[in-house]
């Protein structure tokens, strides 16, 4: 039993070596983004006991008085934490539902569209907001919404309306963060779906035309089923983010009269961590547990996803 034991081992040993040594340039492309991982994703997370421990500098990480779920106890007891995470969930699930069919409807459009001269204007029109950073979307929005100067001021004020104070406005904060990432990433998240539906068979075209099919009908019934898993792993992606939404244009966005519906949770441990009594570890908490809500969140939606469409993501 033991030299069947040693001639497998040693079987495994020879089929190791002979594969890397096929394969050593490939093994050595992946070395790198490895050591990215474990240096830059895995190391910080020794930093996560701090969580439950009385933090101090100058101590360290190790060093600190354990305080257990202390923290944790102390972020669910404010009387912020109700707030705070419905405006995170709210806002995030509003992009989420928001933002899955809008870049579908564009894809399958420009998939449609036989002028290629057309198609590509179209493309690059939808792909430049993309690329335009934080800031200055912002700054777009401050200057088209403001209610003294802003452009639709100037238009409204030509019929005698008053323009609203959209900033000023906590129920609009929501409508106007969404709404600006829809049409600042739409046309960047087309892409994907056009990729899987250049896999289309041209012939079921064919077929379907043939058979007196419209155009809306081939749109349902071929090109629609090849972009649902595709759709269905986004989701899934998506729902592990529903808690994190972006920090800088939630910050950017947020002034006093609209806190009521724009401190979320990345705003809020900012403002405790790195400004003002900064309290490390009751931060670190805060992140953590949006971590935590995070990954129950995603293997929920897959667990979900993998009953209804059969497709998940693990």
């Amino acid at each position: 039993m033991e030299n069947v034991q040693f001639d497998n081992k040693r079987s495994l040993g020879n089929r190791f070596r002979s594969k890397f040594g096929r394969y050593w340039q490939l093994y050595l492309l992946l070395l790198l983004p490895i050591i990215y991982l474990l240096i830059f994703h895995y190391y910080p997370m020794l930093g996560l006991q701090i969580a439950f421990k009385k933090y101090s500098p100058s101590q360290g990480i190790w060093g600190g008085e354990w305080v257990g779920l202390a923290q944790f106890q102390k972020f669910f007891s404010t009387y912020k934490f109700v707030e705070i995470v419905r405006n995170t969930f709210v806002i995030s699930a509003y992009s989420v539902i928001a933002n899955v069919p809008i870049p579908i409807i564009l894809a399958l459009g420009l998939n449609a569209v036989r002028s290629r001269k057309y198609k590509k204007t179209v493309q690059l029109l939808s792909y430049m907001p993309h690329f335009i950073s934080t800031v200055v979307i912002v700054s777009m929005l401050m200057q088209m919404f403001n209610a003294r100067v802003g452009i639709f001021a100037n238009i409204l004020g030509q019929f005698g309306v008053e323009m609203p104070d959209l900033f000023a406005s906590p129920n609009a904060f929501p409508h106007m963060y969404v709404w600006s990432g829809i049409w600042q990433n739409a046309g960047w998240s087309s892409i994907i779906y056009l990729a899987a539906l250049s896999g289309v068979d041209p012939e079921q075209h064919e077929a379907a035309i043939v058979d007196g099919a419209s155009r809306l009908q081939r749109m349902r019934y071929i090109d629609l089923p090849v972009i649902v898993p595709t759709a269905t792993i986004l989701i899934i992606l998506n729902m592990g983010r529903i808690m994190s939404i972006g920090f800088e244009k939630v910050y950017l966005m947020q002034n006093s009269l609209n806190l009521s519906a724009s401190e979320i949770i990345a705003t809020y441990t900012y403002k405790i961590g790195l400004t003002g009594n900064t309290d490390y570890s009751y931060a670190t908490a805060i992140g953590l547990f949006n971590s935590i809500v995070n990954l129950v969140l995603i293997v929920i939606t897959d667990r979900i996803s993998k009953k209804i469409s059969g497709s998940g993501l693990f």
